[in-house]
């Protein structure tokens, strides 16, 4: 069974709007700490709660035929920095690419955008 935290990001993930109708079963110790759980999850920005689940539950099992399709439809300074950003793992889906150095054109915003790019993919 799913410790209290798990069930409130499970039911703030699926439940969404009624997430906290799906507490009412529970023993009233219980529902008040998950209602806490599911308020401080809600609070969170949608990247760090997709972060979170990422976290709790896993990568996507799709997640290396996501990341293809975004270096494939990725303009080159935008795919080296993708490249540069993956764990080691996710690299050795793209053996012939090789890393390098960031350079002048890897401004803030491209780097920003590689990392939210693979979290996306990847969660």
């Amino acid at each position: 069974m799913l410790p209290l935290e798990g069930l409130a990001l499970v039911a703030l993930v699926w439940g969404r709007d009624r997430a906290a109708e799906l507490f009412e079963g529970l023993r009233d110790s219980d529902a008040v700490r998950a209602r806490g759980y599911l308020a401080g999850f809600a609070a969170l920005s949608s990247a760090r709660r997709q972060a979170r689940v990422a976290v709790e539950f896993g990568v996507r099992p799709d997640a290396a035929a996501r990341l293809r399709g975004v270096m494939d439809e990725a303009p080159e300074v935008l795919r080296r920095e993708i490249f540069r950003r993956l764990p080691p793992y996710h690299r050795s889906l793209f053996p012939s690419l090789q890393l390098e150095p960031s350079g002048p054109e890897a401004t803030e915003r491209v780097c920003a955008l590689a990392e939210r790019l693979i979290r996306e993919a990847t969660r």
